[in-house]
Order: C-alpha cells, then structure tokens, then sequence
C-alpha cells in the first residue's frame, strides 16, 4: 500500500446530503414522546440516539467532499540544504534489534543535512538494560541522549532533548517505526509554508495479516487514515498521532513543548498549535512502517491510553471552549475525543433489550414495524455512506473491535471521574507466544450468558410476539458484534520472528 483510497465521487455528495435528510428525519421522530413506552429506558435510548446523531453529522462534516487543499511546492534548493532535521527515535523497554532497524532505515533517508537521536529513557523507566541503547549507537555511530531525572513519560523525553538540539526541524519516529528513504523530501516541501507547524503521515502495520488482533488494528487503521484524517486535513485540523511525522521546533518552543499532564500528548498539543494559529498537513502517503499490537493484551494496552486521553480532553479541556480555534478545527477535534465515550452508549444498547426479555420493560410504545419505518433507511444509508467514502475497504471485523472495545473505554471514563491516574504505557513490540487473553472478554461473555438465559426467560414468560422476536434479535446483534473480538483474545500459536522481519524490509 502507498496512498490511502478514499472515494469523494459527486455520487458520495449526493448520498450525503439524502443521508443527512434522512437522519434529522429519523432524529425528529424520537422528539414525539407519545412513542415513548418505559420513560427512563426511553430517555436512555434518546441519549444514545442523540450521541449517534452528532457522531454521524460529524462525520459527514469531516468527509464532506471537497477539494484538495495541499498544494504541490517548488522548493528552492537552498532550502533542502540549509533546513536542518533531527531525527529522534524515543525509546524506553522496546528491543534493541528493533531499535536497530528503526536507525537503519532512518539512516537510509536521502536527505542531507540529518542527524540522528535516540532518546534513551530506559534509566528513569528502570529498564535494567538501559546502558545496551547507548552501546548500540555507539556501534552505529549514532547520538544518544539519555535522561537522568524522570517525569512526563514520552511528552518529557522529548521536551528533555528539545532544549539541546539545535536543528530547526524535529522528525519523531516510535522504535518500531522504520521510515522510507524518500520520507523527508516527501514531508519537508510544505515547511516552505512558513505557517506550516507540522506534517503528519500515516501509521501503516507490515504485520496486519498475522492474526486477528493485527487484522482488526489495521482496519482500524485504515479507516482513520485514510477518509477521517482525508477529511480533517481540509479544515486544517489534521492532528500529531505519535509518530511518523515531523514538526516546526520553533512552534513546539512557542507552546512549551510536548504536553506532559495528558497520555495522549500528541493530540492535546496539536491543540494547542492550531490554537496558536498554525497550520497543519496530512499527507495521507504510506513513507513508514511498523508493528500492529500483536496480541489482545497489547491492543488493549494501546485503546485504552487513546480512549483515556481523549476523553480527559473532551472533559477537561473541551474543544467547544477553546478560544481561537476555527468552528470546524472545534467540531474535528470534537469529533476525536467523543468517539471514545461510545462505550457508554453501547452499553445502553446491550442492557435495554435484556430488560425487555426479563420484566417486559419496553422504552417504545410503537410497533416495530413503525419504528423500523424510520430507523432502517438510515442505518443502511450510513452504512453505504461509510462503505462508499472508505471505497469498500471498512470490514466487520473493524467495526467489532470498535463496539467490543466498549468495556475499556468505560474504565478509561471511571478513571478520569475517579481521578485515578493513568501512567503512559508503550505498546508491547513483540508477540507473547502461547498466552491467552479470554479475561479480557469477560464481560462479553457475561453477556452471552446472560443473554441466554434472557432468551429463555422471555419465550416461556411472554412468548413469540413481535417484540420478543425484535429484542432477540437486538440482542442477537450484539452477540454476534463479539465474535470477532472473542477470537482475537484466543491464544496464537504461530510464533512471529519479527527480528527477520526488520532485517528482510531493509533490504
């Protein structure tokens, strides 16, 4: 893969705009409270239909089609020669040969004035083999610099380094992360825009077809890249996503470096760059590549330190009230931080049916039929929508691991109004062999068994009716959102040699 497809055919406006019809049509229907059965399941229901409406018009918003706004530049030679990168690689616990593989490759860039930095926090981390970093730059000739004093994680690794380089231009790459030889001169042409802060790329996982886990990231993946950053690269909202990007070091001295009271640094600092006035670009261009998590443990790890800063965002720092921000940069970064607070709303939706098929609790006091009416043109209009805009490439299995992952995003919400800290946690480089991760999916099979016996009790207590038959099938659907997520936590016995893997893509 090199580009990330992304259809904005004049077909996808006019699916749009008949889809965004549609939708106040069918959100206008649940404001007639004579539908309303139960009040409270109603009003519960309500909420999760609106947080699914501003969603969808938010993303409707993001992938409106519009015209590309990169513009290709000339830039004088002068530029190339004199604009000086430091190319940093923070590292902390990951394996020395895939730190290697990651200097190599960025060894490898065609770009002249270069240098190279390898941000050691393996000594404040306590990573008893802290000291093989250094010996392994001193081999290949290569700077290190390794912090002494603690704080702030990955955020204060970099800040720590900011105040001794002395380029003008920082190129930031995860461990894993092995950059294409052309990624600079593909990334620094738009830094002729002196309003430009930083140049983001995709984020692409050589492994994705090992196994379920890897398979659901990258689809994840795939779909953020390619129509959601597509979209928010046209409001000029495009945001740092960790990795495989380079940026302005004269904006982040303007802002005060990385942020380092949120885990999710990248996002809340690009922020705070578009407050500034900044530009951003997205260059929706495959020039890196790395690992996927390899196992449910280390997705899990990953999803949760995401859900956890965007949520803290969206609490804390709202994008509604942050003053110089553009209505669309608002309305794009909204988007980002509320996409996590779906595990509440999946929650909804799994608990109302189940109260139906135990008390005969019903939220609707209309027909299926009537209610089916309005609702089903929608979901298949959005669906098509959302099939067209990623050019068929969205998959079930994406879509399971967004909605199972309810129950994380519920812990990362618990621990924000808790004020329980969250410490930053680097996603797992290599594949645990052999171990399971079933515990992971307990609450899903609770639910399962659950929804069984719900079954059970609601054919012998109220027999097969219209809305018996439309609850199981409610019900029904969620179980089978599970599967794909169940699978993944079963243990892989396929043994992946990732240290042949680096050395076979340098080549």
């Amino acid at each position: 893969m090199e580009k990330f497809k992304v259809n904005y055919s004049r077909l996808q406006k006019n699916i749009l705009i008949l889809t965004m019809a549609w939708g106040i049509i069918y959100y206008s229907w649940w404001f007639q409270f004579y539908n309303a059965g139960n009040l409270i399941l109603y009003s519960l229901l309500f909420i999760g239909e609106t947080y699914h409406i501003i969603m969808a018009f938010l993303f409707w918003h993001t992938v409106w089609p519009k015209r590309n706004k990169n513009k290709t530049i000339n830039l004088p030679n002068e530029f190339l020669k004199e604009a000086s990168v430091a190319i940093l690689i923070p590292v902390v616990s990951e394996p020395v040969y895939v730190v290697e593989q990651t200097i190599l490759h960025a060894k490898a860039i065609n770009y002249k004035n270069k240098k190279i930095y390898v941000l050691n926090d393996g000594y404040v981390a306590s990573n008893p083999n802290w000291q093989d970093y250094e010996e392994l730059c001193e081999r290949l000739s290569v700077k290190i610099i390794t912090r002494r004093l603690p704080g702030g994680a990955k955020a204060g690794n970099i800040n720590h380094a900011l105040t001794k380089l002395k380029e003008d231009y920082l190129a930031i790459f995860d461990a894993d992360m092995k950059p294409k030889e052309d990624f600079l001169s593909k990334t620094m042409l738009h830094f002729a825009d002196r309003k430009v802060a930083f140049v983001q790329t995709p984020q692409y996982y050589e492994n994705y077809s090992e196994n379920q886990v890897t398979m659901g990231a990258w689809e994840q993946q795939d779909f953020f890249f390619g129509p959601i950053m597509v979209g928010k690269n046209h409001y000029n909202a495009s945001f740092l996503c960790g990795t495989n990007f380079v940026i302005r070091k004269k904006t982040l001295q303007e802002i005060g470096g990385f942020n380092e009271k949120n885990i999710a640094e990248d996002f809340i600092t690009s922020l705070r760059i578009h407050q500034q006035g900044w530009r951003s670009i997205y260059v929706p261009e495959v020039l890196a590549s790395g690992y996927a998590p390899f196992d449910l443990g280390a997705y899990y790890k990953q999803q949760l330190r995401w859900a956890r800063g965007s949520l803290e965002v969206l609490l804390l720092h709202n994008p509604l009230f942050i003053r110089h921000l553009t209505a669309s940069q608002k309305l794009q970064y909204l988007s980002s931080a509320l996409f996590y607070f779906n595990g509440v709303v999946v929650l909804i939706d799994m608990v109302i049916p189940l109260l139906f098929l135990f008390f005969g609790l019903q939220p609707v006091g209309v027909s299926t039929t009537q209610f089916s009416l309005y609702f089903i043109p929608y979901i298949l209009l959005s669906l098509y929508n959302i099939y067209q805009v990623s050019d068929g490439t969205i998959t079930f299995r994406s879509f399971s691991f967004t909605q199972s992952s309810f129950y994380l995003q519920l812990v990362a919400l618990w621990s924000i109004l808790t004020g329980k800290k969250m410490g930053f946690v680097v996603t797992d480089k290599e594949q645990k062999v052999g171990r399971s991760y079933l515990m992971l999916c307990l609450p899903h099979f609770m639910y399962i068994a659950i929804s069984v016996f719900a079954i059970s009790w609601g054919y012998f207590n109220r027999g097969l009716n219209p809305a018996f038959i439309a609850n199981v099938a409610w019900v029904l659907f969620n179980v089978v959102l599970f599967i794909p997520f169940i699978l993944s936590s079963i243990s892989w016995k396929k043994s992946i040699n990732i240290n042949k893997s680096f050395q076979t893509s340098l080549t």
